[in-house]
Formats: C-alpha cells, sequence, structure tokens
C-alpha cells in the first residue's frame, strides 16, 4: 500500500522516455548506516485483536456430528458440532501448523484423521488421530509427512491412511500410513512436474492420486494430473480425463459405490467435473460448469452433490445435468458438504454450519460461535485506515474497527483481502483467491461487494495503492496457476478497469506498486528458479505501456517485497532484506543496504509525514530521509501474519500494524531532521 502527493498528469508526460533503460553500476551492498543518537517520540496504542472469529477450513460429517478443522488460529484444533441439538460438544487441539484442511475417518466411525499446514512446525507431527469413542481425550500425532503440509486424506476400507499435499520446491509425494505399525511410508512422485497434491481417494486395491500446479504454476509445471496407485504392484499408471488436462489442478476425488467422481479447479477455463467407471477408468463422462473450482463432493444415489465458488449445486450421473441446489442467503467459501437422510449439511467458511432439507428447500443456519466454537483472534491480511476505521483482512471476513468508539464488526467477504486502500471512506480491497475487487461504503452499510473482475487466472493480488494524478487504482497481481502475473487499474469515478498481464515478463509476478507524478513502478519478483527476478518497471498505468525498466544489482536479485516513494526517491527492499534507493530522475540505484537484521523476509512500506517507514514480521522501522539510515521505531512487533506484514497510515500519519494478533496505532515523531 503506497500513499502519494497529487502531481499534474503534465508531469508525467515529462517524465515518460526511451524504453528499456538500465540501471547504472550501483555501489556494493554495505551495513546498514546509523541515524542520529537523539531519541525520537513514539507512542503506541494496543487497539484489540485485529480480528477474532472461529476461522475453518475442513468438515466432515460423521454420524450426527460435524467434526471441523480450524484456519489460521493459534493453537489449530478440531471441534465436533452435535447436529441434533446445534451446539459444540467437544474439541481437540494439535497445537502444531496454522491450519486444517484435510479430514477423513475411518470404516467403523471410530477414528478421525487430521492433516495440518505446517509451516514452521518442521520435524513435529503433520497427521494426528482422535478416538472418537473417547472425544474427552485429546487427538495424537502419529508421524509426519516429508512433504509439509496435507491438503487431504483418505481411508481405505481396510483402515490404510493415504495423504497427499505439497511443499514449496518440491514435487508431491503419495504417502501411507500403516495404523498396524505405526509407520509414515513415501509411495512415490508420480508427477515430478507437479507443484502440489490436493485430492486423494483410495479402494481396497487402488489409491488415487490428483495433483496440479494451483500453486507455483507455470515455468514447465504441470497441469491437472490424476494418477491411479495398484496397491498389490506398487506402480503409478496417468489416467487423466484428457478433457481435465488444461486445469491447473486436480481438485478433489471421492469413490462413490462402483464410480471415481473428479473435480478440478480451473483458470483460464472453467472447472471441470468427472464420472469414472472403476472397473474400466477409460469409460467416463465429464461435464463442465460455470465455476472456477469444484469442490466437497457427496452424493445421494445416483446425484452427486458439491460446490464451487458461485454456490452449491448437483449433478445427475443419469442425465448428466447440473441444476443450482437453492439456499436462501450467502454461503460463501464452502469447506465441508455432506449428504445424509435427505439433508445437505454446510460448512461455511463465514462460520457457520446450514441445514438443508432438500425435499422442502428449507434450511437452517447455525453460527459456530454462538454455537460454542472458541472466538479467538486469527492471523492477519491486509490492513487499511482513515479517519473513521482501520481495516484489517481475515480469512472470509474484515474486521472494521470504529476509531471513535472502539467497537469492532466483523464484515462478511470471501476469500482474503490481501491488501486494501480507503478513499473517501470507501474501503477498496483485493480479494484473493481470483475473487478481483471488491468494496465497501459504511455509510450505506450492508456488506462488501464485488465491484470489478479480472480475468480469473490472475488471482492473487498482494500490493494496493492509490494514483490521485490518474484517480486508478492499482493492484500488483500474481497467477498462482499459469505464472508471472499483471496489473490491475481501477477508476473509482468511471468504473473503467484494465489488467496488464506479465508487464515485468513471463516470470515475474508484481509482488509490489508505487506511484509518482502518473507513473507506476512495479517490484517483480520470481517465485521459481529460472529467470530474473527483482526487476524494476516503470510503467503508464493509462497508456498500458512500459516507459523503462531497470535490473537491480546481483546482490539485491532476491525478489522484491516492497516499495514506496518520498519525493524523487523510490526505497525498495527485497524478500532477504536487501535495501535499495533508486533517483527516478536519472533512473539509478543510488544507495543500497542489508536490512537483514530488522528485514529477515518479507516486508512492506508506507510514506508518512515526509518518511518511509518499513514493517517486516519482527521490526516496525524507518529510513532516514536525508542519509536513508534504518531506525528501529518499535523492535518485537512479531506481527501475527498470514500472509505478510502490512502497515498502512491515516490521514494524520499515524501508522497501523499487528504486534502479535493486536492492531496497534503508532505515533512516531523522528527528531527535527531525521
Amino acid at each position: 500500500m503506497q500513499h502519494s502527493r497529487p502531481v499534474g498528469r503534465r508531469q508525467l508526460l515529462m517524465t515518460g522516455g526511451a524504453l528499456g533503460l538500465a540501471a547504472a553500476a550501483a555501489p556494493l551492498l554495505t551495513a546498514p548506516a546509523q541515524a542520529t543518537s537523539r531519541q525520537p517520540c513514539t507512542r503506541i496504542t494496543d487497539l484489540g485483536p485485529g480480528i477474532e472469529q472461529f476461522a475453518l477450513m475442513s468438515a466432515l460429517q460423521v454420524g450426527d456430528t460435524v467434526y471441523i478443522g480450524s484456519r489460521n488460529l493459534e493453537p489449530t484444533r478440531v471441534l465436533a458440532f452435535h447436529l441434533p441439538t446445534r451446539k459444540v460438544v467437544s474439541q481437540t487441539v494439535l497445537g502444531t501448523g496454522h491450519s486444517i484442511q484435510a479430514l477423513a475417518v475411518d470404516p467403523t466411525g471410530r477414528y478421525l484423521y487430521a492433516g495440518i499446514l505446517a509451516k514452521g512446525d518442521e520435524g513435529r507431527p503433520n497427521l494426528f488421530r482422535w478416538d472418537l469413542t473417547t472425544p474427552e481425550n485429546p487427538a495424537v500425532g502419529i508421524g509426519r509427512t516429508e512433504d509439509r503440509d496435507i491438503r487431504d486424506l483418505a481411508v481405505a476400507p481396510d483402515g490404510t491412511v493415504y495423504a497427499v499435499g505439497g511443499i514449496p520446491g518440491k514435487a508431491p509425494a503419495l504417502w501411507m500410513y500403516d495404523p498396524g505399525t505405526g509407520k509414515v511410508t513415501k509411495l512415490g512422485v508420480p508427477d515430478p512436474k507437479a507443484t502440489l497434491a490436493r485430492a486423494v481417494a483410495a479402494t481396497d486395491t487402488t489409491v488415487f492420486f490428483g495433483a496440479g500446479s494451483t500453486l507455483a504454476g507455470g515455468d514447465g509445471a504441470s497441469k491437472a494430473s490424476l494418477y491411479a496407485y495398484d496397491r498389490a504392484a506398487g506402480t503409478f499408471g496417468n489416467v487423466t480425463p484428457p478433457e481435465m488436462e488444461k486445469d491447473p489442478s486436480l481438485r478433489d476425488l471421492v469413490v462413490l459405490g462402483d464410480r471415481l467422481v473428479v473435480s478440478t479447479s480451473g483458470s483460464t477455463e472453467p472447472a471441470k467435473l468427472a464420472v469414472m467407471d472403476l472397473a474400466d477408468l477409460s469409460s467416463y463422462s465429464v461435464t463442465t460448469t460455470s465455476g472456477k473450482v469444484v469442490k466437497n463432493l457427496t452424493a445421494n444415489g445416483d446425484t452427486v452433490h458439491f460446490a464451487t465458488d458461485t454456490g452449491l449445486y448437483s449433478y445427475s450421473t443419469a442425465t448428466k445435468v447440473i441444476s443450482p441446489v437453492g439456499f436462501d442467503g450467502d454461503l460463501g467459501e464452502i469447506w465441508g458438504l455432506d449428504h445424509v437422510g435427505g439433508t445437505l449439511t454446510v460448512v461455511s467458511g463465514y462460520g457457520f454450519v446450514g441445514e438443508i432439507d432438500l425435499a422442502t428447500g428449507r434450511s437452517v443456519v447455525t453460527d459456530l460461535g454462538q454455537a460454542g466454537a472458541p472466538v479467538v483472534p486469527q492471523t492477519t491480511m491486509g490492513i487499511a485506515a482513515d479517519h473513521r476505521y482501520v481495516y484489517v483482512g481475515g480469512n472470509n471476513g474484515i474486521a472494521r474497527h470504529d476509531l471513535r468508539n472502539g467497537t469492532v464488526l466483523n464484515l462478511r467477504a470471501p476469500g482474503e483481502a490481501k491488501d486494501a486502500e480507503v478513499l473517501n471512506g470507501v474501503l477498496y480491497t483485493g480479494q484473493y483467491s481470483s475473487q478481483g475487487m471488491w468494496t465497501y461504503d459504511p455509510t450505506k452499510g450492508g456488506q462488501p461487494h464485488q465491484l470489478a473482475a479480472f480475468p480469473s487466472e490472475q488471482n492473487r493480488p498482494l500490493d494496493v495503492c492509490y494514483d490521485a494524478v490518474n484517480e486508478l487504482l492499482l493492484v500488483g497481481v500474481q497467477s498462482d496457476t499459469e505464472g508471472g502475473g499483471s496489473l490491475w487499474t481501477y477508476a473509482p469515478g468511471t468504473g473503467k478497469k484494465a489488467a496488464y498481464i506479465n508487464p515485468v515478463d513471463g516470470n515475474q509476478l508484481v509482488r509490489a506498486v508505487a506511484t509518482r507524478d502518473g507513473v507506476a513502478y512495479l517490484g517483480g519478483d520470481n517465485p521459481t528458479t529460472q529467470g530474473p527476478r527483482g526487476t524494476l518497471v516503470a510503467f503508464d498505468p493509462v497508456a498500458g505501456r512500459e516507459l523503462w525498466r531497470i535490473d537491480l544489482p546481483a546482490a539485491l536479485t532476491t525478489g522484491t517485497a516492497a516499495l514506496a516513494v518520498r519525493g524523487r526517491h523510490l526505497y525498495g527492499l527485497t524478500r532477504k532484506g536487501g535495501f535499495f534507493v533508486v533517483d527516478l530522475t536519472v533512473r539509478r540505484v543510488i544507495h543500497t543496504a542489508d536490512h537483514r537484521a530488522v528485514c529477515p523476509g518479507f516486508a512492506a512500506m508506507v510514506t508518512s509525514r515526509g518518511v518511509v517507514y518499513g514493517v517486516s514480521d519482527t521490526t516496525l522501522f524507518r529510513f532516514d530521509p536525508r542519509t536513508f539510515a534504518v531506525s528501529t521505531v518499535v523492535a518485537g512487533i512479531n506481527g501475527a501474519w498470514y500472509s505478510g506484514p502490512h502497515v498502512t497510515a491515516d490521514h494524520r500519519g499515524r501508522l497501523y500494524t499487528m504486534r502479535g494478533h493486536n492492531l496497534v496505532r503508532v505515533e512516531d515523531r523522528p527528531v527535527s531532521g531525521s
């Protein structure tokens, strides 16, 4: 998020110039200079938890109880929601990882298995088992897959457990847990070009492994792939329906009697649904849906029910017709769907359980917080502020903090508000995944709504800033499935929008955006192992064309983390603490430094009261406008972020960021002249 003083459009035209101007030789990285020894005045106000909710990422019905896995909460936990009483009746704390995406139950209904997303918990279990006959006893860690994150679990009829998932930089494997021996075994990597596996299903004889490139796509990564693993022979065979091969990933699998139901996540095309004959996998039918993703497959006889990003649907395997399932309200992002006795049980990312009677169409909704689920602070996403409100993004929600009376209101918005801006009291967000731009006007009440859609493969907005010269919102974006990224532009006054695909190059996403005199400055980052990273591009957001670019010195080519503008200087941080300053009038790097001590990884920056501030996972800091020396403002701020730190400023220049799980306001008065 970057704020800039408005300057006339005329000056934009004067700053044009030849395309592709390269940077002159830059100074070597040096240790950070020290700022003045005089102490500034810094006041910190704790505004309470950034966003509190019971956020969830998985659900599975066993008998009359729905088991629900938490998302981005500490500690991780599974709770049991009893349908007859509509109460949370028990829960178990897993304690490692940050989210639970995978749940499965053994054929007897006794053991519930849970797989976690385990970033930051290397060496600790990521596979757990809970004995449902004694729910008062906690789940126990039973093993770990080398693929750090478990995305899906399946239990074969004989009780053998299979797990799939992934870890950045490695192709995903199929893993097996044997309850008899207690061992976790790697069974092989069927697709060496896949980046993530999200679906697994098992029969007596075969395990089905679904993978692709939902994350870290491009650079030769595989698209949707389906493999059949012969349990007796220990071999894999590719059984992917050709009609699904253009989609980025297999999304879900379920065995229904003598058939295998398969779904994909879409990107440049809508998601697909296939029904395959288990006795002859070459015999199948494929149907194209209207959604970007098809998941949570469940069945009632010849009817398959499923969720998409647009709601609930049913598919008749007899007529091959897709029909909507009626629901009076907004189900949001669905993480659980089961059919029992004519009732669909839906678990929404909005934190509720919906029960839909398919015969009558009537439904009952139970808020999990009111039913006894723990409402606790969640790790956060983007932050935006004005004179009245501060907004903090979470999963499927945005918390609105009222600065006048201290009240907090949770708003509903599907996915994740990765970053945001407030203009004239109206909130604008970049919404992950493939949700485009959303908006909320507190004077009108209601809930946030989608303002503008953009190409669905450009799914991960990362940085939002406002270009006051051209009156445009600018959004830097990553394409998870195709590689590269884009710059979105949106004019709040006219509603005009544009998307400029791969403005840096085919591999580099746009991680950071800053603006000056009507020119957008794009910071490239490259998650692949091939090609350049950290390229800076000056871009005309009205004409949609490059003005010039700079390739950073070799010591700084670890990918851009954040950009900010102060006067004629463009400040930048890399993802490994490298710091640089570009003089925009001569288009040359004039200063570099190594700031890993305060900025070991991802970062964000904002310009406030004539000073550029930065925040990392550990520290809030500022840069001296004359010497570019770094000074710590708040040490050990250690914000509880999910997808990288953020900092914003209100109209008075007060800063807002996270300290732990709490939102804090920082009023910083640097000493005169610094």
